[in-house]
Order: C-alpha cells, then sequence, then structure tokens
C-alpha cells in the first residue's frame, strides 16, 4: 500500500516525462485544449539542472515553502506544530504533535515539506484523503534516504506547477518573464517563489496583488527581516484562464553567463535562519 513505482532511487540520474499531478489535471489531459486537442500541443516538461536555475530563486522557494529544507529529513515536526498551534515543549512534545496533526490533518495541509510536496507530486494527487497524507509521508522520507538535497531541490523546481498549465521553473521564468530561470533578479524569483502555494489561483497574471503581498513578505525575509510567511492554501473554487506560453524558440535570451553553483552558500543562509 504505501510502495512507489519507479522507486525513489530512480531519480537520482532520470527525470520524469510527466508526474502523478501533472496527468491529474485536465488542462494536461487536452494539451490546454478543449477536449479532443491534440497531445503533441501538451507543454512540454524540460529538465533545467540546478546550475542554471538562479541562485536567489533557490534561496527564495526555500525561504517561502521550506525554511528549514536543508537540516530536516523529509518531515518538518516542527512546522507542523506550528501549523496546529501544538505545544513542542518537554519530552511528550513529538508524540503530542502526532496525536494532533492526526485530529487536526485538514490544518497540515499547509505545512508540507519541499520533500514531501515533490512525494505528492511525482506519485500523489492532492487529495485530502489521511491515508494519502501518510503515504506522502513515508514517500518523502524514502526520498531523503535515496536522493541529495540538491537533487530534491532540483526535481522540485522542475516538477512544480507555476500556473495554469506551467510545469517547470524555466518554463515559469520565461512564461512571466520572458527571461530563462538562470536570469531572474530577486523580484522575480521572490515572485514566482510566492506563486507555488496557489499557481492557479494567484500568479504573476492573475490576482497578482494576493502573489505581490506573498513577494514582499519572502523578500523581507531574504533580507534579514524577521517576519511570519504563513502556509497558504489553494483556493480551488476559483477559475483561472490559463497562461498561454511562448513558443521555447521564440524568446530570445543572451546566453547565461556562467556562475558558481550555492549550494554551500543556501546551506549556510539557511541555518542563519
Amino acid at each position: 500500500m504505501l510502495g512507489v513505482w519507479p522507486p525513489p532511487l530512480w531519480w537520482r540520474d532520470h527525470s520524469p516525462r510527466a508526474t502523478a499531478m501533472m496527468r491529474a489535471q485536465p488542462d494536461w489531459a487536452t494539451g490546454g485544449r478543449p477536449v479532443g486537442g491534440s497531445e503533441s500541443a501538451r507543454p512540454a516538461v524540460r529538465p533545467t539542472r540546478l546550475e542554471n536555475i538562479s541562485p536567489v530563486l533557490q534561496r527564495m522557494v526555500i525561504i517561502g515553502e521550506d525554511s528549514r529544507f536543508r537540516t530536516h529529513h523529509g518531515i518538518d515536526p516542527s512546522e507542523i506544530a506550528d501549523a496546529l498551534g501544538a505545544d513542542r515543549g518537554g519530552g511528550r512534545g513529538f508524540p503530542r504533535v502526532l496525536v494532533a496533526a492526526w485530529r487536526q490533518r485538514d490544518k497540515v495541509r499547509g505545512a508540507s515539506t519541499i520533500t514531501q510536496q515533490l512525494a505528492k507530486n511525482l506519485y500523489l494527487s492532492s487529495s485530502r484523503n489521511p491515508l494519502r497524507k501518510v503515504k506522502e509521508a513515508v514517500t518523502a522520507l524514502r526520498l531523503e534516504l535515496a536522493l541529495s538535497k540538491d537533487r530534491i531541490l532540483e526535481l522540485y523546481l522542475n516538477l512544480a506547477e507555476w500556473g495554469p498549465g506551467i510545469w517547470g521553473v524555466d518554463a515559469a521564468s520565461r512564461a512571466y518573464f520572458g527571461v530563462p530561470a538562470s536570469r531572474l533578479t530577486d523580484e522575480q524569483s521572490a515572485e514566482l517563489a510566492a506563486t507555488l502555494p496557489h499557481p492557479r489561483t494567484s500568479n504573476p497574471t492573475f490576482r497578482p496583488e494576493r502573489t505581490l503581498e506573498r513577494r514582499n513578505l519572502i523578500l523581507a525575509r531574504y533580507h534579514g527581516v524577521e517576519v511570519y510567511i504563513p502556509p497558504e492554501e489553494e483556493d480551488t473554487a476559483l477559475v483561472v484562464p490559463p497562461v498561454i506560453l511562448p513558443p521555447i524558440d521564440s524568446v530570445i535570451v543572451p546566453p547565461p553567463a556562467i556562475i558558481d553553483t550555492v549550494r554551500d552558500t543556501t546551506r549556510s543562509q539557511t541555518d542563519s535562519l
């Protein structure tokens, strides 16, 4: 019941053409067109290596989605306790968190780590079934055992949905700002990170004021200001018009400059939070 295929170890050297979450979306089944549209019209998923993704964007995503990403092991009990308002003090703090998490499981949706979100994207669905949440947690632990933190982050950025029909950070960067993921500014990076909790109901082209409010919180935290960034939940009641992706060859961008990988920098900055 808790097994997944392919096993997490497979993703060390492979990237999926599509994920369970992608296939579950109506516009994925029709390529963004009405039912009967050509399958070839489906948006292409183009993996981008972590070193070709703006280091600032990587940092902004960690700030906005999972500030303890570099230190936890797939599940963040502290974040769950914060979401539930549970008392983490004392030797029995963690068992109490588990009991509270089960009793108030709907509130735990906003406390998912990046690894848990990747597990859901790869293998599961957005169902609120409690058993699905258990499977997500178990799969997240298996991903952490099989993959490095950098590989988990790379897969997450490439497989996350950033808007209706927009899958992967490079597609989002080009769709919203007309530049590859390596050329994003601080403000653009924070705005993309702010899109992740609710990509279909709030993004840079739909209800941008909501996205900008969260962007400003992420930017403030990035610059050292102690602010609380709430784990927002997606409002699925809204109907969002699709974002039209420009053809990949139509965006003329000069070759990105060679940049250093910021793996150690990211880790040290996270530890300082």
